[in-house]
């Protein structure tokens, strides 16, 4: 009688090889390191973004030495009409979509929420700085942008069992910790655009489970992680860098690396138990900062 320790290897146990990957904001940051961690691995990755120059500079720097590939498509997934066409493209080359990270992502000006205020001063930070286009645009990428890409995809999603058995059609939303932390950090729009993204994972993923279908839903909630929206800029290779003394305060006494982020997308994606949940990958900092 043999045993059974081959499955318990790594690449059985991560496996997401041969299987089609689509990445919203994948052209720097935390998306970027998604995409390294699943082409690396042998997925086939389209990336979509709105800038199709930042789009092409990832496929021609990481394209090198993989397993898999990382394929270019500029869309628009804050509009119902860009969400239809990504389906159109993906349609067209792709018999299913096996895992879907909506990343993509964007946050407003910060209010001065240090110290003590006047009512007056109070509002003028919180109420004179900000409008409600910002709100509106903020919720649009962030809520209802992850809601319809979902929700679009579903077909897609679903045939990804038929075309690889064993395996359920997973999305994956990278929401943040922000949306737990009971603190506003300055960012109202963001943080609560954030809290609702984590709920709407719940609710996508209790009813897609109630339709009958094999499609999980999962988001992972990223701590301090070098990214434009982080540090307001990357490296020609589409890289953003954070010193480590800029992070002494956090628990873990740095920002997350992006081996960190590939450990938890490459969980996310292959564990076929993992259904409803948001993982927080933030080096200890919701303990600290309370929720």
């Amino acid at each position: 009688m043999s045993n059974n320790n081959q499955q318990f290897q790594l690449g059985q146990v991560f496996n997401v090889k041969d299987r089609v990957a689509l990445v919203t904001g994948g052209g720097s940051g935390i998306g970027l390191m998604i995409t390294q961690a699943l082409a690396v691995n042998g997925a086939k990755v389209y990336i979509t973004g709105r800038t199709q120059e930042k789009l092409d500079t990832v496929a021609e720097n990481y394209s090198k030495d993989i397993q898999g590939q990382i394929i270019p498509i500029q869309g628009n997934v804050a509009t119902k009409e860009g969400v239809k066409k990504l389906v159109q493209e993906i349609e067209s080359r792709e018999k299913c979509l096996c895992i879907l990270v909506n990343n993509a992502g964007i946050a407003t000006s910060k209010a001065d929420t240090s110290g003590e205020k006047s009512a007056e001063e109070a509002r003028k930070e919180f109420f004179d700085s900000t409008s409600v286009e910002e709100w509106t645009d903020t919720y649009a990428t962030n809520v209802v942008g992850p809601y319809m890409m979902t929700t679009a995809f579903l077909p897609l999603l679903q045939k990804s069992t038929e075309n690889h058995p064993g395996w359920s059609g997973t999305v994956i939303n990278i929401t943040s910790i922000s949306g737990l932390v009971r603190i506003s950090q300055g960012h109202f729009a963001y943080n609560s655009s954030k809290g609702a993204q984590v709920h709407l994972n719940k609710l996508l993923s209790a009813e897609i489970q109630q339709a009958g279908l094999k499609v999980r839903v999962n988001s992972i909630a990223p701590g301090v992680f070098p990214s434009e929206m982080t540090t307001q800029e990357s490296d020609e290779t589409q890289k953003s860098h954070m010193p480590k003394e800029k992070k002494e305060g956090l628990p873990s006494q740095r920002p997350g690396k992006d081996q960190d982020m590939a450990a938890a997308i490459l969980f996310a994606a292959s564990c076929q138990y993992l259904n409803g949940q948001t993982i927080a990958v933030d080096g200890g900092y919701l303990i600290q900062a309370g929720t």
